[in-house]
């Protein structure tokens, strides 16, 4: 049973009528799989539709969706003998960053990911995606761990930002993002950043400070997220809407601004309805872009890093 967003009313409504005709028990008068297959063409016309003409307000709706595959499921489905690594060996542990070694497509690589959890418990234990300093600690410890043993690193972004609460500001939040956009930026091998969800303000860039950064053709990336820019620039969070416009945050308008360096197409209808197809979209970037850096050492991924971040901004300006 899907979770439907409120743009995909008409969608629902034929679906529903699917599952009742497929719970019927035959009758003389229809033939229930002549009407189920009409009744799909007209879902997967109507999907196709949809999902073609996204404002980005829907494409924020779906880049939440709470069906939407998450940083664990990504790692499971790609990674294989992943050991977790847990602490920032200073302060606590911090379930919002799950992070490890693995193997992708025989590769040993780091792998670390913001995680919102999928159930009402799962959520508050990685309290919903937003790091502490402590977790940005971490990150920072896999990925000085990567460049000690010349690991590639992968990371998977899905955060609507980092936690803003007083506890987190009293610990060094600032300083923690600071210091692990820092740490990226000296690292000597690859790092890919995939952007599966929501890829929000600093929570997001502390760990997308890459070679390549990849979105979802649904998820979004912004410097603040479309709520908060409302509140802020008008005072009324209900024009989140109009905010969402205005921030450019689609993967489609990121790319033509220069933000980002691909965009990974999901199945229609988003990554949460097919998500093997969207797990194998996925894998096919990731190998992609790190084939592409293979021939680079360590000094040329620096600065391949710090010139495509000095960039930004430049494009289209004379």
């Amino acid at each position: 049973m899907h979770n439907y967003l409120d743009f995909e009313k008409p969608i629902a409504e034929l679906e529903g009528k699917i599952e009742e005709l497929r719970h019927l028990t035959g009758s003389p008068e229809v033939n229930i799989a002549d009407e189920v297959g009409k009744l799909q063409t007209k879902v997967d016309k109507l999907l196709v539709s949809t999902y073609s003409k996204l404002t980005p307000w829907q494409k924020t709706q779906v880049a939440r969706h709470h069906d939407r595959p998450h940083a664990v499921d990504y790692i499971a489905a790609l990674f294989d003998d992943f050991t977790p690594l847990a602490g920032d060996r200073s302060f606590a542990e911090d379930a919002a960053i799950v992070g490890g070694i693995g193997r992708f497509r025989g590769t040993s690589v780091v792998v670390i990911g913001t995680e919102k959890g999928a159930s009402t418990e799962s959520r508050v234990k990685h309290n919903f995606g937003m790091a502490r300093p402590e977790g940005y600690r971490k990150a920072q410890r896999l990925m000085e761990l990567a460049n000690r043993f010349e690991l590639p690193v992968i990371t998977l972004v899905d955060t609507p930002g980092a936690y803003p609460g007083v506890d987190a500001e009293a610990r060094g939040q600032a300083e923690a993002i600071a210091r692990s956009i820092q740490v990226s930026l000296g690292l000597e091998v690859p790092i890919i950043s995939l952007i599966i969800g929501e890829g929000g303000s600093g929570g997001a860039i502390a760990l997308a400070t890459a070679n390549r950064v990849i979105m979802l053709e649904h998820s979004i990336y912004s410097v603040i997220s479309p709520e908060g820019c409302a509140s802020i620039l008008w005072r009324d969070g209900d024009l989140a809407q109009d905010a969402a416009t205005a921030l450019k945050l689609t993967a489609q308008d990121l790319l033509g601004l220069g933000v980002i360096d691909g965009v990974v197409k999901e199945p229609v209808g988003g990554a949460h309805r097919e998500k093997e197809k969207a797990f194998d979209a996925v894998a096919d970037a990731i190998a992609k872009a790190l084939d592409g850096l293979s021939e680079l050492d360590g000094d040329a991924l620096k600065k391949d890093r710090r010139e495509k971040f000095l960039a930004m901004g430049k494009k289209g300006l004379s």
